[in-house]
């Protein structure tokens, strides 16, 4: 069905005269702080449930290769494994070397140094969103509707809702370095975060969550 502009500009105006607008994503890096904050808090909370007390004592070493990934390269006609992780894989590596340490293990830097090797692996690590809109999307009208150059018509809101659910599922495995025979492991333990921004009659963001861009927005 086409609508006629001026009866679309007529039924804009009073939503335009009393409505405000607001954005969530203004940022250059490739995630925002808000996204960062929501895997970063759902690792925590994973491994925060991960039991690690059998490790104490032992000399450890974590080999996060299942949890990042792996590449082989040629380095002077030696084939050698290169890792590449993304900055929540890091975070994850980061976050599980200091439980290890807090819990008494002794950590090794190479992997003939140790007792027990660790293998950290994901069962995943994202985030979900879902967007909900009462009101009129953002569009553009036509030449030919508008009879000469295009018209942007912005978003107008009556209500607005953005939910944002982090999740990271983290578990281990430990088994001796000599003999490759089990020694224990731990999880899948699920780590869950959120963000919600409500606008109504184009009012807000009211932002609530358990992260910390939630917890003290000013």
């Amino acid at each position: 069905m086409t609508v006629r502009l001026p009866l679309l500009l007529l039924l804009l105006l009073p939503a335009v005269g009393s409505t405000g607008c607001a954005t969530i994503r203004v940022t250059d890096p490739a995630r925002t702080a808000t996204e960062q904050f929501l895997l970063s808090q759902a690792i925590t909370q994973s491994i925060s449930q991960l039991n690690v007390d059998a490790l104490r004592d032992r000399k450890v070493f974590v080999d996060p290769t299942y949890l990042a990934g792996a590449e082989q390269i040629a380095v002077q006609g030696e084939l050698r494994q290169r890792l590449f992780t993304s900055p929540e894989q890091s975070f994850a590596t980061a976050e599980f070397r200091e439980k290890l340490l807090i819990a008494g293990a002794r950590l090794v830097h190479e992997r003939k140094d140790a007792d027990v090797v660790v293998e950290l692996r994901a069962g995943g690590m994202s985030i979900d969103r879902l967007d909900n809109l009462v009101g009129l999307p953002a569009t553009v009208l036509s030449q030919g509707e508008t009879g000469g150059v295009p018209i942007g018509i912005p978003e107008v809101a009556l209500y607005k809702n953005t939910r944002q659910r982090g999740f990271a599922g983290l578990s281990y495995v430990a088994f001796r370095n000599d003999t490759g025979e089990y020694v224990t492991s731990s999880g899948p333990y699920i780590g869950r975060t959120l963000r919600d921004d409500f606008w109504l009659f184009g009012m807000g963001p009211r932002t609530v969550g358990n992260i910390p861009p939630t917890q003290n927005p000013k």
